[in-house]
């Protein structure tokens, strides 16, 4: 049968801004099933009831995917089928993953160098090289990424940030560190909504005794219903650095894997946990959550 090709055209630069909206790990999944679908293309319902996601849901990625030129969309009648652009494919690749050719091993040693710059100063380069390989092996025990690399040099960051504030070496705000057990639901959920409200007024990590490989696809959007973005976020392990970096750790599940630092607050919530429940329980989680986090919010801010 004949279909209409329907392609928004792209202003000057636009391939490079639109892998952006990659940023929402909802999408790259979606372009992922696209990717892998029989014949390369997919219906929204097809991928809504992949993602357990509202079509309305899944039809709002798209139309961003579609505007940056990432995805083309083909008419077949009243259906509306997606597929990767032939001249996104390589980079969509790149950042999702292509297991055919995705072989080459992380290049620590340029991580290294670049952190050493980052930190110089601070950490002699024999400290960020340790803090990079054992993020590393951190990571890739339980990760299959394909954005190993840049999790590692991000994760490395993150600790020798954290080190060097529980060393006195930056100065003073409250750091919170949210604990669950897969750092992919109810400790993302906290830590989104706290970093939403509270800005570069408090420092916020989370971290997982037992982290999954990916937030879940309805934390992201139980988040963005209500305006938050994960960004970059992925699950962590959790580490000593981070919890002796922080003034508040908040435990939900996994109070007794979390470490115990003499001067630090701790506070357990009950939470349940939002894996396998349907979205009206997601979002009854997430709201009971945000509840908690404005109240810690108005304890360790003076307005």
């Amino acid at each position: 049968m004949p279909r209409r090709v329907d392609r928004l055209r792209s202003m000057k630069g636009a391939a490079q801004r639109g892998l952006s909206v990659l940023a929402d790990p909802t999408r790259a999944r979606i372009l992922r099933l696209i990717r892998d679908a029989d014949g390369g293309h997919a219906l929204v319902g097809m991928l809504a009831d992949a993602l357990d996601l509202r079509q309305p849901t899944v039809s709002h990625h798209m139309k961003a995917l579609l505007s940056e030129g990432v995805v083309v969309r083909e008419r077949d009648g009243r259906r509306a089928w997606y597929s990767i652009a032939p001249d996104q494919a390589d980079r969509v690749n790149a950042l999702i993953g292509d297991d055919r050719t995705a072989t080459a091993e992380p290049d620590l040693e340029r991580i290294v160098a670049d952190l050493a710059l980052r930190f110089r100063g601070t950490f002699s380069p024999e400290t960020v090289g340790e803090s990079v390989r054992s993020s590393y092996d951190l990571l890739a025990g339980g990760s299959s990424s394909p954005l190993l690399a840049s999790r590692t040099a991000a994760f490395a960051a993150t600790r020798l940030e954290a080190l060097s504030r529980a060393q006195g070496d930056l100065p003073g705000r409250p750091e919170v560190l949210f604990v669950c057990v897969q750092n992919s639901g109810r400790s993302q959920l906290a830590a989104g909504i706290l970093r939403h409200l509270a800005g570069d007024r408090v420092g916020v990590r989370s971290a997982g005794s037992a982290p999954g490989p990916e937030v879940r696809s309805s934390i992201v959007q139980a988040l963005d219903e209500i305006g938050v973005s994960v960004g970059g976020e992925f699950p962590k392990p959790l580490t000593d650095d981070v919890v002796r970096a922080a003034d508040v750790v908040v435990t939900m599940g996994c109070g007794d894997a979390c470490p115990v630092v003499p001067g630090r607050r701790y506070l357990d919530w009950p939470l349940e946990d939002p894996v396998g429940k349907p979205m009206d329980a997601v979002r009854s989680i997430r709201d009971d959550i945000e509840s908690r986090v404005r109240q810690l919010l108005d304890e360790i801010i003076a307005y």
